[in-house]
């Protein structure tokens, strides 16, 4: 008897519970609809400024059709490759500070929690600093120019990169380490015959998939004075040569379109 009434009361619980649950579901979604309704009127998301901001777009496209390059198509191909060595410069720095970086953040080689963790969050703390704010400071430092794009670039990509390849040392196969180790070779054999030929391939995919990103961001920082394409663009519609603007993004849009091949097929031949 006490079984079956145990029984009972189980299967009558969800149908108690239900309408509790549905009440809470219910103040949730009105909470999140409220907080976003405030968001929107402290960001003055009105639809008058969506009106007058369609209004202007209409007026940069009646200007901006047919791109043109305005004669300085030599100028802007050489901002495009500036722009590429920026990317290329920038993560090949950020590659070779994070590798010895993210072999002291992986457990499987520095075992002491305490160090670890602290260790993991400092890479956490920089990552959150942008590249755009990078190259604001280092524009400021070392003067306008790729110097600063480039430094830029590796310093936000550096602790990325370290988090990365720390956590594709963590995932390797025990195994070969201990067929090494059990030559008697020294530890840094150990890491270069037994782990190096797991990881290498992982971290050169991460690279290439950084290259990408950086080439897409350098854009950006060139529009704060960190040269390559991004300062021609920023030239051009500060006196309104839409024609020009639209050019320079096409342009740039499909370089970004024959990088992101060219990588994507060298990441599928690494895997």
């Amino acid at each position: 008897m006490r079984d079956e009434a145990y029984q009972r009361a189980l299967a009558a619980a969800p149908g108690a519970l239900r309408p509790r649950g549905r009440l809470v579901q219910g103040g949730l979604i009105a909470a999140g609809l409220a907080a976003f309704v405030a968001m929107c009127v402290d960001l003055q998301l009105a639809p008058d400024a969506l009106f007058a901001g369609l209004d202007k777009l209409a007026k940069f496209a009646e200007g901006a059709f047919p791109p043109s390059d305005g004669g300085d198509l030599l100028r802007i191909v050489k901002a495009l490759a500036e722009t590429f060595a920026m990317a290329f410069a920038g993560t090949v720095l950020a590659a070779l500070a994070a590798l010895p970086l993210g072999v002291l953040g992986a457990k499987t080689v520095v075992g002491q929690p305490v160090l670890h963790f602290a260790f993991r969050r400092a890479l956490d703390w920089f990552r959150g600093v942008p590249a755009l704010v990078w190259a604001l400071i280092l524009v400021s430092a070392f003067g306008l120019g790729p110097f600063g794009g480039v430094i830029a670039l590796a310093l936000a990509d550096i602790p990325s990169l370290a988090k990365l390849f720390s956590e594709a040392i963590e995932n390797g196969d025990d195994r070969p380490i201990d067929g090494v180790r059990s030559a008697g070779v020294s530890p840094l054999m150990e890491l270069r015959y037994g782990l190096a030929p797991q990881v290498t391939p992982v971290m050169a995919s991460q690279c290439l998939f950084f290259l990408e990103s950086n080439f897409r961001n350098a854009a950006v920082l060139g529009i704060v004075g960190a040269g390559g394409i991004g300062f021609e663009l920023e030239e051009r519609i500060r006196i309104f040569a839409f024609d020009e603007v639209v050019f320079i993004v096409g342009l740039y849009m499909l370089c970004v379109a024959a990088l992101d091949t060219v990588s994507q097929r060298l990441r599928a031949s690494l895997a």
